[in-house]
């Protein structure tokens, strides 16, 4: 495995996260679902919590992914709109933190990315009061059921209570693995228009 510093790294963070999204998507690499990424949000008052969310798109705008707009992170986000996501691809030996303010992705996006989800998953996004307490596994099966009854063909459209998020990056940290424990950190900072690259120390 090559070094990794300033000047092996692109220019642009978003192209060479996209270059080594793209070695970990290669089936050779043995990733199973490399858009699988840990969001962190917090509280206002800085209580933070953690989750894997599915990453739908990585592109100038931001990085977005989709999710119950009354659920825990989507709560925190509307009070504290400021995340961070990690990406950790084990086999290659790489992480990738983004750190940047999160805003709403438009009703349009959504609405076409929830088009192709399977029928089940879609009505699984109608029933589910995601983050609430549930009686038992039952109440939850019986939503679904009445979700079913709701929407019994294929048409199951977007609910009013499901969206997406863009996290805008304000810097970048690219991670790989070095022999005894010699990593290789760089830091991409946001300065204007430009990215201004560092090296940390592992």
């Amino acid at each position: 495995m090559n070094i990794l510093d300033t000047s092996s790294l692109d220019a642009d963070p978003l192209r060479q996260f996209r270059a080594w999204f793209a070695e970990a998507e290669a089936e050779a690499a043995g990733i199973g679902a490399p858009e699988s990424v840990a969001l962190a949000t917090a509280t206002a008052d800085g209580r933070p919590s953690l989750r894997m969310v599915l990453l739908k798109r990585a592109d100038e705008d931001g990085f977005v992914f989709y999710t119950n707009l009354g659920s825990r992170k989507a709560t925190e986000l509307a009070a504290n709109p400021h995340a961070a996501l990690l990406a950790y691809w084990q086999p290659l030996g790489r992480q990738v933190r983004i750190e940047g303010s999160v805003e709403p992705s438009s009703r349009d996006a959504a609405a076409a990315y929830f088009a192709t989800r399977s029928v089940e998953s879609r009505l699984a996004a109608w029933a589910s009061p995601q983050s609430r307490p549930l009686a038992d596994r039952t109440e939850l099966e019986q939503k679904v059921e009445e979700a079913r009854s709701r929407f019994p063909g294929d048409e199951v459209p977007l609910p009013d209570h499901w969206g997406g998020f863009r996290l805008v990056p304000e810097s970048y940290e690219f991670w790989q693995r070095g022999a005894d424990r010699l990593h290789d950190c760089v830091r991409y900072l946001r300065e204007g228009a430009a990215w201004r690259r560092e090296r940390l120390a592992p």
